[in-house]
């Protein structure tokens, strides 16, 4: 899926919101912020841990998406508009190491979108790690071959 240039806009109108909840100078929190999206009705909802909803917004791309596998499609496009927000991002005041994660109707994780610290860490995800087991196992068969 192809994200148009109205739903970026829509995606960082939203995550400038929630920014807005946590602005510089406030004292920091303990929080993560969870993303749920709804495929029928388009709708971002943002959350923090106690489940208050920080934020909602409807990407009108997204309404009644006929793509089946939605999430895997709509998680690099999150990431990517989080990435290009990151010096908002980082100015929010919640407690470090926290992240931004892309949650299901039950508030399940389904992954993590970015992972903000002090530090400069890296999630690794998606296809770089799909085919990691095969590579491990040919690997271990060819070092024992020799």
């Amino acid at each position: 899926m192809k994200a148009s240039a109205q739903t970026i806009q829509q995606i960082e109108r939203a995550i400038r919101k929630v920014a807005a909840k946590y602005p510089k100078e406030a004292d920091p929190v303990l929080t993560d912020i969870h993303m749920l999206v709804k495929p029928d009705t388009g709708e971002i909802r943002t959350y923090n841990d106690d489940d208050s909803e920080l934020n909602r917004c409807v990407v009108e791309q997204w309404i009644n998406s006929p793509v089946e596998d939605f999430y895997a499609q709509v998680a690099p496009i999150l990431t990517r508009c989080l990435e290009q927000l990151r010096d908002v991002i980082d100015d929010m005041s919640v407690l470090r190491p926290f992240s931004f994660v892309l949650v299901d109707d039950d508030h399940e994780t389904i992954c993590d979108l970015i992972y903000i610290d002090d530090e400069q860490t890296m999630i690794l995800q998606g296809d770089l790690l799909q085919d990691l087991d095969d590579d491990l196992d040919d690997f271990m068969k060819r070092l024992m071959e020799e």
